[in-house]
């Protein structure tokens, strides 16, 4: 099946060929059929501009597995870095001393806006168009989800940003309200649910549908704390869509099973010579001298890269995980070097993720895995911190974390094992971290349980409160009469 960003690649190039062909034979109608007001009204012109919204929803124009993975994880408990360039600015991360000049800001900035920019101009060029009604409503929903998404994942890192509903807005606006910028987020996100087809049915891999859009709303209850939404909705999820736990933890995010049963969502990964629109993740994960690891079984290729950037994993957050936890088998905490001795890992901070996995067919640098954004063990433990928050503990909720974590080859909770709301509530906590580590969710998880600032401080940083969201960066405000950064 041609994936949306193979379909992208073509529409372009097709594009510029019809261009060079008529470069000295223009006539008037042709002209004005490649007039941008004309050609965003042709079926080839809009479904060209969605496919870039999709593209920027994706972060494909940055390097995902730093700028994109890395804020969410290097402030926690579970990531650390060094090495390389990028060092100064990762520090200041991990030790809360970031500020609006700092790196990784930007990207994770532009993108999104660019979606919502793309996103508008779909919108208004809609009623007009040459596409049939069918394609309108179709086309409406899912830039709808694309311009949901982009702003879903601008508040949940800066907090309220501008809302830019259309393309006739002054070019300087000041944030939103924050209840209207959530209103907003919900509205369209219900209303793409409604409209976009169910998986099954979407034309191309990578296209927005029903279940997507729901498991994003799924999670935008979940981080504003809407936990009888949660409960309701998780629900129809579960018995509307046909999604199951993948068989083996370890293989899923290979590149061979990234189109699996449980994945939602993804942030589409391609092994090609641009490096932008790739998972980077396995260049920054060997030790130093790599030559092979006799616990997960990978032997270095000679086109894999291994950059002097590497990422870490803490020995506590390592040593967290129970025994006999099937999830652990994608770290390293010994490796064979290229003199075959034996290095160990641990008691330095220096355990490696291979969660994504090499590429054997990789480009260089890129390397092919989707990277998801969600995927059903989100929905079961959401579900099941939803019914903690409203019930406290409950069979109903344990079972939800239990298939999980029979999965993961570890025990079930028990009940009688569980006499209070906040003990759950640190398992489920404890539970996320050992299932989503490296997938970008630390962060926001740790935020939403209150322990994001006092285990920072516990791990002797320099958190304070202004630091529950990044600053809006200092490029964007220069810019902007009307934006400031409060407290920085």
């Amino acid at each position: 099946m041609r994936t949306i960003y193979q379909s992208l690649i073509l529409t372009c190039c097709i594009c510029m060929l019809s261009l060079t062909s008529c470069k000295d034979f223009l006539k008037e109608e042709v002209f004005s059929q490649l007039a941008p007001e004309n050609y965003l009204r042709t079926k080839e012109g809009l479904t060209s501009l969605l496919y870039e919204a999709y593209a920027k929803a994706a972060n494909m124009n940055s390097n995902n597995s730093i700028y994109v993975l890395g804020p969410q994880e290097f402030p926690t408990d579970i990531l650390n870095q060094s090495g390389d360039s990028v060092e100064p600015t990762i520090k200041n991360y991990r030790d809360f001393n970031w500020d609006p000049t700092m790196d990784f800001l930007i990207q994770n900035w532009d993108p999104p806006y660019q979606c919502i920019r793309d996103a508008n101009m779909v919108l208004e060029n809609i009623p007009e168009s040459a596409l049939t009604d069918a394609e309108k409503k179709l086309y409406t929903a899912e830039a709808r989800f694309l311009r949901a998404i982009s702003y879903y994942k601008l508040y949940f890192f800066f907090g309220p940003v501008p809302l830019r509903t259309s393309t006739t807005q002054s070019v300087n606006l000041a944030k939103a309200e924050e209840n209207t910028l959530k209103n907003f987020i919900e509205t369209e996100l219900k209303e793409a649910t409604t409209d976009l087809p169910m998986p099954t049915n979407v034309q191309e891999r990578y296209r927005a549908h029903k279940a997507a859009a729901m498991g994003y709303l799924i999670k935008f209850y979940l981080n504003t704390k809407k936990w009888n939404d949660v409960i309701v909705l998780s629900q129809t999820f579960l018995s509307t869509f046909n999604y199951t736990l993948f068989g083996e933890y370890m293989d899923m995010f290979k590149v061979e099973n990234e189109n699996n049963s449980e994945y939602i969502w993804v942030r589409p990964a391609i092994a090609s010579t641009d490096r932008a629109t790739a998972n980077s993740w396995s260049n920054v994960s060997f030790p130093d001298n790599f030559k092979s690891s006799p616990e997960t079984g990978i032997v270095f290729k000679s086109t894999w890269l291994n950059w002097p950037n590497e990422f870490r994993i803490y020995d506590a957050f390592y040593n967290s995980f129970e025994a006999g936890d099937k999830r652990k088998k994608l770290f390293m905490t010994v490796y064979i070097n290229n003199a075959n001795q034996t290095v160990s890992l641990l008691g330095n901070d220096n355990i490696r993720s291979v969660k994504y996995w090499p590429d054997q067919n990789n480009a260089g640098a890129a390397h092919g895995n989707d990277i998801p954004e969600i995927r059903l063990a989100d929905i079961y433990l959401s579900r099941a911190e939803a019914l903690n928050e409203v019930n406290g503990p409950t069979q109903d909720a344990l079972d939800n974390i239990n298939y999980v974590r029979r999965r993961a080859n570890i025990l079930d909770l028990k009940l009688v094992d569980i006499t209070s709301k906040d003990q759950l509530r640190d398992l489920i906590l404890a539970e996320r971290g050992h299932e989503f580590y490296n997938e970008g969710h630390r962060r926001i998880d740790m935020i939403r349980m209150g322990k994001f600032i006092s285990n920072a401080i516990a791990r002797g940083k320099n958190a304070r409160n202004i630091h529950l969201v990044f600053p809006i960066p200092q490029v964007v405000v220069d810019s902007d009469p009307l934006l400031k950064n409060t407290d920085y």
